[in-house]
This record gives structure tokens, C-alpha cells and sequence, in this order.
């Protein structure tokens, strides 16, 4: 389930990459080969922007996660986690042109425009997809990263910033994926970087950033580059050990170039964190920022809790028992968690922060030695469901990952794909779904999950095009 990228030379571009997009918790989900663009059969690529439903795709389930902020509840691992960052930053990597400023209270529903269009994603990039995110309507959306806020955040002058929050993405059913999951974005700008007797014109709409390695090699980009991956390193040893191996994967996304994964050696192999790069240079102007130049990350913090605490399943996260919340209660000594508060903005559909941060110091958690103590280990049952694709072409896996969820909640563990083949006769493919059930908390009953299932398998062919087998 984790995925392990190996032997990438630094001089390919991101046409040779390893496709990054299934990524584990979507942390180099828009890193991919080439756009991450999908094509139909004819070879043409799709505009996903025509395919947004005018009603929205958002589900009960999603909407009732919102503003639950799991990032923001103290004794909360996530929050540990967060905090864990946040004292790096402020008391590692500040100085007196860049002190960091925590934002922790965005408003998760935002613009295409705040999310897409100003990250410089094309309009067939597999991000867009309807079935990759929970749209409002054509307009608004849930944020699939918290990079929603950059371009808001570098108009606002702000010099260096970490914004934390709730990210939504339509996706598998696993012990390691969920449709909401936490993600921070990290920014550094250095102002009037760039030196035009050196660099050129600041910003030329000629250029191909991406793949242009004369911009690469220019010293301003390689000076950010330098700063990027070592306060990186050493927020992460920081975070995680000093003793910790680092290395680095060229890679591609939308808003930065060039752009870099980390990867940390970690219980006898390399996984893994954070996606980072250089900001691009086409964001920069936009923002009005074109003499300067910046760097960016993001980084899960699912991904690093599940991984320090050895957390085993993505959905204790989301549990209410107090088996789960115990063992994290006193780990943070602080009184205070110094967290910018947000309001409204009437210029932005996301919320705006305030222009002044807390002028308190964090103090650093230790968590050594802090490991989840398992529980419970209740059995798993699965439960098997076929049908017929009657709309093939218009089928996504995720639509039927998203009704499962909806129908039968956090009971799924897991869903496989365990069957799929064509009838040339019928000129239909079928496909055969495997159904994991387990409780965090409890033995789940025959009668429980046999009603689970007949009640999924009762309202499917009404809410997919299918026919059941």
C-alpha cells in the first residue's frame, strides 16, 4: 500500500517519472508522468471543467465531516503532530525576515478558481474529475489541498506561513485511504530574488518552466532549491530523529518547478512524506510577486502519525472511543495551542485570516516512545457483490467506493476488486466487489451485516448504472 518510488535519475523529465498519482494519502497526488491528464479512446483528452454536476457530487457522510477539525482538538494525534511542525518552524527555521505564521482555520469550501485555475492545473487533469472531487457545483468545491489558500496568502504579503486544515478527495476503501484526511502547506517567499541582469525578465510567458533547465540552473532558483530541501530535512529529524536518512525524488506538479518528493528510511524502508518544489514562476506574477521567488510543500499528517504512533487503520482518526484518545491525553504539556484566528472574507470564498499572529512561543512535544496500543481485535467479515456495467464509459470505482460509504459507513474495513472480466456475447464486463466489514469496537453480527448488504444491494442498481448478478 505504500508506495516506494527507486532508481529515478534527476535528469529525467517529468514525461519519464514514475506515475505518482495513487499515491498513499494523496501526498504526491498531483505528481504523476506527465499533467495527469486522462484520454478517451480516440485519444482525446477530456475537459473535466464541462463535466462538473450543476448540483454538486457531496454526499451526507462528507458534509457531516466538515468542520470537525481533527487538526485543531487537543490530545488529538493529528494536533500533536501539527504542533510537532509548527514549533520547528517558529523556533528553528524563523528569523527576522522570515517568521512563520500558523493558519489553521480556512474554510475547507473554496473557488475552482482558489483550488485549480490559479495552481496552474490544466483542464483535463485528473484532479479536476468529478470522480476524484467533491464539487458544490461548477464554481465552488472542497478543497482537495490546503494550496487553495497560497495564492490568497502571497497577495496578502505574507513572507512565511504553514496552513493546516481538512482536505477532501473521493477515493479507494482501505486501512490507509479516506475521503477526508488532514494536510499542511508550507511557504517561504524570498523577496526580489530574482536579479534581471542574471535571470532575464522576471516572468516570460514563452517559457516552459517545467522542462526549461536554464531556469533550473539559474543561482536564485538553485539558492531556493538549497533552502527548501535543508529546512525541510530539518523539520523532519526534528519531528521524527536526527539519526533519520533523507533522500530525494525529482518530480512533477502543477505549481512548482522543479519539484522534489522526500523520501525518509524508515523500519527498513524508504517511504514516502512530503511533495515540495520551487514555486512557479507563472504563480509569482499572478500573485505580483514576480521579482521574488518562493518555495512550497505540503505534507499528510495522517501519513506521519500513522507512521510515528503505529496507527493501523485511517478511520481511528475519526473514532469517539476513549480507548483511542487515552493514550494521546497529557502528551502536550502546552497551555496554549498560539493558532491564528480566521474571518470572513467578502473577497474570497474562503475564509481570510488575520493580520496579526500570537506573539507566544510553542513549545516543542515529546513523543518518544509513544506508541497506539491496540484495543481491540475483532474478526472481519467480507461479503461479496456482482453486477453487469450498464454504462461502462460513465462507471468510475470511486462512485461505487463513495455509495458503499454512504450506505454502510465506517463498518467497511476495506473493498477489493477481486473479479472483472467481458462477456464477448453480451458485449458487457462485470465486476465483482469483495466488502470488508469491521468494527473498531465490537463483534459485528451475521444478521448486522447481512442487512448491511441487502440494503446496499437494494438501492445499487438505482444509484450506478448496473445490473446485479
Amino acid at each position: 500500500m505504500i508506495k516506494i518510488l527507486r532508481n529515478i535519475n534527476k535528469n529525467n523529465n517529468k514525461n519519464d517519472l514514475i506515475k505518482g498519482y495513487q499515491g498513499y494519502l494523496g501526498i504526491n497526488y498531483y505528481c504523476t508522468t506527465s499533467n495527469n491528464s486522462e484520454t478517451t479512446t480516440n485519444n482525446l483528452k477530456i475537459d473535466y471543467t464541462k463535466l462538473i454536476p450543476e448540483e454538486g457530487n457531496i454526499s451526507k457522510s462528507i458534509t457531516e465531516k466538515i468542520g470537525k477539525n481533527l487538526h485543531c482538538k487537543r490530545d488529538h494525534p493529528l494536533n500533536i503532530i501539527k504542533k510537532k511542525i509548527q514549533y520547528h518552524f517558529q523556533s528553528k527555521l524563523s528569523d527576522e525576515d522570515h517568521k512563520f505564521q500558523f493558519f489553521d482555520s480556512f474554510e475547507p469550501k473554496v473557488s475552482v478558481k482558489e483550488n485549480f485555475d490559479e495552481l496552474l492545473f490544466p483542464v483535463d487533469h485528473i484532479g479536476r474529475s468529478p470522480n476524484d472531487t467533491y464539487y458544490f457545483g461548477r464554481d465552488q468545491l472542497l478543497r482537495t489541498h490546503t494550496s487553495a489558500h497560497q495564492s490568497e496568502l502571497l497577495r496578502k504579503q505574507e513572507k512565511a506561513f504553514l496552513v493546516t486544515g481538512d482536505v477532501y478527495r473521493r477515493d479507494t476503501i482501505d486501512a490507509v485511504h479516506y475521503p477526508v484526511f488532514h494536510q499542511m502547506e508550507g511557504v517561504k517567499v524570498f523577496k526580489n530574488k530574482v536579479n534581471q541582469a542574471i535571470d532575464g525578465k522576471p516572468f516570460d510567458e514563452t517559457i516552459d518552466y517545467y522542462e526549461d533547465n536554464n531556469y533550473k540552473q539559474l543561482q536564485s532558483v538553485k539558492e531556493v532549491e538549497k533552502d527548501l530541501k535543508q529546512s525541510l530535512e530539518s523539520m523532519i529529524r526534528g519531528v521524527i530523529g536526527q539519526d533519520l536518512q533523507v533522500r530525494w525524488i525529482d518530480a512533477y506538479f502543477p505549481f512548482t518547478s522543479p519539484s522534489f518528493e522526500m523520501e525518509i528510511y524508515f523500519q527498513g524502508q524508504w517511504l514516502e512524506v512530503l511533495g515540495c518544489g520551487v514555486v512557479h514562476p507563472s504563480i509569482m506574477n499572478n500573485c505580483g510577486l514576480s521579482n521574488d521567488r518562493a518555495w512550497a510543500f505540503g505534507i499528510g499528517l495522517e501519513r506521519l502519525a500513522m507512521i510515528l504512533f503505529n496507527i493501523p487503520d485511517i478511520r481511528l482518526f475519526w473514532t469517539d472511543d476513549s480507548r483511542f484518545h487515552n493514550q494521546f491525553k497529557g502528551i502536550d504539556k502546552s497551555i496554549n495551542s498560539f493558532t491564528i484566528t480566521t474571518s470572513s472574507s467578502p473577497s474570497s470564498s474562503s475564509s481570510s485570516s488575520s493580520s496579526s499572529s500570537s506573539s507566544s512561543s510553542l513549545s516543542d512535544i515529546d513523543i518518544k516512545g509513544i506508541q497506539f496500543q491496540q484495543f481491540s481485535k475483532y474478526p472481519s467479515c467480507f461479503k461479496d457483490v456482482s453486477f453487469w456495467l450498464e454504462d461502462e464509459p460513465n462507471f468510475h470505482e470511486n462512485k461505487f467506493y463513495e455509495f458503499v460509504r454512504e450506505s454502510c459507513g465506517d463498518l467497511v474495513e476495506r473493498v477489493d476488486l477481486v473479479d472483472k472480466f467481458k462477456n464477448k456475447k453480451l458485449n458487457k464486463t462485470s465486476h465483482c466487489y469483495r466488502i470488508h466489514y469491521r468494527s473498531m469496537d465490537r463483534n459485528l453480527t451475521n444478521e448486522e451485516i447481512d442487512l448491511l448488504q441487502f440494503n446496499l444491494r437494494d438501492k445499487l442498481e438505482n444509484h450506478l448504472s448496473v445490473k446485479l448478478r
